[in-house]
């Protein structure tokens, strides 16, 4: 017989728990709501593979350690992770944060609950479904379906999955032996998470075919006709602009696509993840295509309506609850809210371009028509050396170094990239709700001073 002698454990404190917590959120408080969003403070805290691994002390032992060491642990997370709320975080897409969304974030980690049946998450799911509806109306479509998705790239591939299924539903039962060769055309400037499905999905990478671009990255009408049909897939970032009635003419058309997939994580700065993907379809093919009536899960006799047990809609089974950010952040600031944060990137996003115009050493790779705007920092070595043969090579290595010496110094983060024949440049992205033109002369003077000496 077991021992009926309790085991020393540490659950079933409430007392502590509750202590444990307050000072949790009061370290995030201090560290990361108020610190890392100064500019006063570095964007990261720098250490080299092993140095970090030495100071996290991250092994795992058989014994628990007490709450001021596990408080201790939080901090030290905290302080050498990357502030992607800061406001000299240029790096990535889904930089900055609002207040709402946190609280949002916090309340669904805390009820830990699924979004698969009204059963267990009755607001979440009527909260979800409004959501997407408002999603929809501001693509253009008074109906249709959707879901939240992992992020962008699973909004595409769902995307494909369904085009497939609607075509040759057979696939489902019989999969790949129902289906002739398959083809998915795309720009040559389409997200990588294309290619990615496609190998996922068994279609494999060859069957992506890539239509020509012009200099600005748009697909040539005239080589997709020559190569039959597109499926064009967006990669996420833009949708948020349908929000701005200034800006809206960007994506003029949209409603007449089949899905839309839509990132609020990344302009309107809801939270990793928060990624929608939107459906024009009005025939329930989420579920005719994901559906599999699992009996534990989806009875069709529950004392409600089973229409409303979303879960059978998704591949996943357990999948967080990710529409009540986007929800409390549109309550607290309204769509007019909003539109001005999406208005306040642009107006940014061009200040940059204009100061950027001014100074020597840096030039436009194209003019932004979005708030991406990238360029190069010419450092004075080359500056007027254009002719050189060796200038292309020489200035893709510029701005791996910048790189380097801004993250060691934490002054700021911004990410580079290549493209076809061009070398490394800045891809500067304006997304923090909180930045201000005092940002953006930092940046530019910060790159001057790193690269004076190159």
């Amino acid at each position: 017989m077991a021992d009926s002698k309790p085991l020393c454990s540490r659950d079933g404190d409430p007392m502590a728990a509750e202590a444990l917590l307050r000072d949790v959120f009061g370290i995030i408080v201090d560290e990361v709501i108020r610190k890392g969003t100064s500019a006063s403070e570095k964007v990261c805290e720098w250490k080299e593979p092993e140095e970090l691994k030495q100071l996290l002390d991250l092994e795992l032992r058989n014994q628990g350690e007490a709450s001021e060491q596990i408080l201790a642990r939080c901090r030290a997370v905290i302080r050498y992770s990357v502030k992607t709320c800061h406001p000299r975080f240029f790096n990535q897409l889904f930089s900055g944060w609002d207040p709402h969304a946190l609280a949002g974030r916090i309340v669904t980690e805390s009820l830990n609950t699924s979004q698969y049946t009204y059963e267990i998450a009755p607001v979440f799911v009527l909260m979800e479904e409004e959501v997407l509806k408002k999603l929809r109306a501001l693509v253009g479509w008074s109906s249709g379906d959707g879901v939240f998705c992992p992020g962008g790239s699973i909004s595409n591939m769902y995307a494909v999955n369904l085009a497939r299924y609607q075509r040759y539903p057979d696939c489902k039962q019989r999969g790949l032996r129902a289906l002739p060769p398959l083809a998915l055309f795309t720009s040559k400037e389409c997200h990588y998470s294309i290619k990615k499905g496609a190998a996922f999905l068994g279609l494999g990478t060859d069957s992506v075919r890539i239509v020509k671009t012009d200099e600005r990255g748009k697909m040539i009408p005239e080589d997709l006709e020559r190569q039959i049909g597109l499926a064009e897939a967006e990669a996420a970032w833009g949708g948020s602009v349908l929000l701005s009635q200034t800006h809206r003419h960007l994506l003029d058309g949209i409603q007449r696509a089949d899905s839309v997939a839509w990132n609020p994580h990344k302009l309107l700065t809801a939270g990793l993840q928060c990624s929608a993907l939107l459906l024009r379809d009005t025939s329930n093919l989420l579920r005719r295509c994901h559906g599999s009536q699992a009996s534990y899960l989806f009875q069709q006799d529950k004392f409600y309506d089973v229409a409303l047990d979303t879960g059978d809609k998704v591949v996943q089974c357990g999948r967080r609850v990710d529409c009540l950010k986007l929800w409390l952040m549109w309550k607290a600031q309204g769509g007019q809210g909003l539109e001005r944060r999406v208005d306040q990137a642009f107006a940014l996003a061009w200040y940059l371009v204009e100061e950027l115009k001014k100074r020597e050493g840096f030039e436009l790779v194209m003019e932004p028509e979005f708030v991406n705007v990238c360029f190069w920092f010419v450092p004075p070595s080359l500056r007027g050396r254009q002719k050189c043969p060796d200038y292309s090579e020489r200035l893709a290595k510029v701005a791996p170094v910048l790189k380097e010496r801004m993250v060691k110094a934490g002054s700021m983060m911004i990410g580079y990239q290549p493209h076809g024949t061009r070398g490394n440049f800045f891809r500067m992205v304006v997304a923090n709700p909180a930045l201000t033109r005092a940002d953006m002369d930092f940046l530019l003077n910060e790159l001057e001073r790193l690269g004076q000496d190159l």
